[in-house]
């Protein structure tokens, strides 16, 4: 058998070449700024569109080469100078030295450039909201250096932690906990037995999960459930043998969207942004054109985040998730909001079995999958041919790869819209609209 190829990069490393001048004529969907140099191309972080910069060649390949940025000559002038301090250490955010009018700008033409085999209009619709302060949801890793410790995110495309001041994407809430934490952990004997924190703002206030490598003494424990006490957040103690924390149902977080309350467990996926979540739920509730005589496929479901918002409305909603405990606590949601119309099951539709636990008549289906997309079960879901499929995906390539199969089987994309789930970072959270063609209808 002939081993795989590893084809990530061809690229060299080059530190001797010389620094040279480059104009900036566009810019990646990740943020770098993009010069071609006699029919080659040339990325440089950091450089923006109309620039004129010195960079120095790093790495050198066949068909494009990567620069490091030396100095800006002539300034773009939808540069700002970024709000953190860490920016362009830090891997989280890549576009805070664009004005955030432009950053929709290149994500909006990214996006489009993506779906032009399967949708040809110029009218993406966009969603957005707070530029800063709208993440509640992090998780600061613990790394110990030599004989000291380090307490933040790591730098972009390395293991390395970046031990971090600030965080102005964090809710105001969470990033005043940053210096405390930071200061607890570098004065704690135990601190290299913590793996990570992890940081949640809800309804309910800020809560704190700490994930143990190790045994810590009961004193490190006792110190910070003072610091919970005295800045008023939950504390949490994942142990290092447990895969998941364990918590009694009474002792869930919980937020709302439109008149529904949710329920969840502080380490299951919710959507980071909530004003974002609110707006994203009303356009999807809007462009699904429920009626009383709908029954809904939601599949991904989590704890209800859609389900219950459609099933005001609806006949009947279905809602799909793998993990059992999910399922449990949807249900749990269920009879919180006194709605007897949803059902909830945990099943992998990529079996056949478990495909055929859906018998109803199906007439619309949401999805929300992880980064890797639904295309193992779309199969499935052409064979309960509903009349709308509404797709949320957080992954363009896998959403226009699924989009294309819908499309080679009666679809048509009807609606597009770029959500501004992560302002300052390279993230683009889609919606779409899917049709079943008139020639396909029954």
């Amino acid at each position: 058998m002939k081993r795989k190829q590893n084809r990530r990069s061809t690229a060299k490393m080059d530190l001797s070449s010389p620094i040279e001048e480059y104009v900036i004529g566009g810019l990646t969907h990740d943020a770098k700024g993009v010069a071609r140099v006699n029919g080659k191309v040339v990325f440089i972080e950091g450089a923006l569109p109309t620039e004129v910069v010195s960079a120095q060649i790093v790495k050198s390949g066949r068909r494009f080469d990567e620069a490091k940025l030396v100095s800006v000559l002539t300034v773009s002038d939808d540069r700002v100078t970024p709000e953190c301090s860490h920016f362009g250490q830090c891997g989280g955010c890549s576009f805070q030295h664009l004005s955030y009018q432009q950053q929709v700008v290149a994500k909006h033409s990214w996006l489009s450039n993506q779906l032009r085999r399967i949708y040809t209009q110029d009218d993406i619709s966009i969603l957005s909201g707070n530029e800063f302060g709208y993440r509640r949801r992090a998780r600061l890793s613990v790394k110990a250096k030599g004989s000291s410790i380090e307490l933040g995110f790591r730098k972009s495309s390395s293991s390395a932690i970046v031990d971090i001041k600030q965080c102005p994407v964090l809710t105001n809430s969470l990033e005043c906990l940053i210096a405390p934490l930071n200061q607890f952990v570098k004065s704690c004997s135990d601190a290299s037995k913590i793996g990570h924190i992890e940081l949640l703002e809800d309804d309910l206030g800020v809560s704190v999960v700490v994930r143990l490598t190790g045994a810590i003494h009961l004193m490190a424990k006792e110190g910070l459930q003072e610091l919970a006490e005295h800045h008023k957040f939950s504390l949490f103690w994942q142990e290092s043998n447990e895969d998941r924390l364990t918590l009694h149902p009474l002792c869930l977080r919980q937020y709302q969207v439109s008149d529904t309350v949710i329920n969840f467990h502080p380490q299951d996926f919710i959507q980071v942004n909530a004003a974002m979540n609110q707006k994203m739920v009303d356009q999807a509730v809007s462009w699904i054109d429920l009626s009383g005589k709908d029954i809904v496929l939601d599949l991904f479901c989590g704890a209800g985040n859609f389900s219950f918002v459609f099933a005001k409305i609806a006949e009947r909603v279905i809602g799909v998730e793998l993990l059992p405990s999910m399922v449990e606590n949807a249900q749990r949601n269920q009879r919180l909001n006194e709605l007897d119309n949803v059902n909830f099951i945990a099943a992998d539709l990529t079996k056949m079995e478990s495909a055929a636990l859906i018998t109803a008549d199906i007439t619309k289906i949401f999805l929300d999958p992880p980064r890797s997309g639904a295309m193992e079960f779309l199969p499935n879901i052409i064979k309960l041919a509903p009349e709308k499929i509404l797709y949320v995906s957080c992954s363009v390539s896998t959403l226009v790869r699924d989009a294309e199969f819908l499309v080679a089987n009666g679809y048509q994309v009807e609606k597009v819209s770029l959500m501004e789930m992560f302002p300052q970072t390279a993230h683009v959270e889609t919606m779409m609209l899917l049709q079943k063609s008139k020639k396909n209808k029954r």
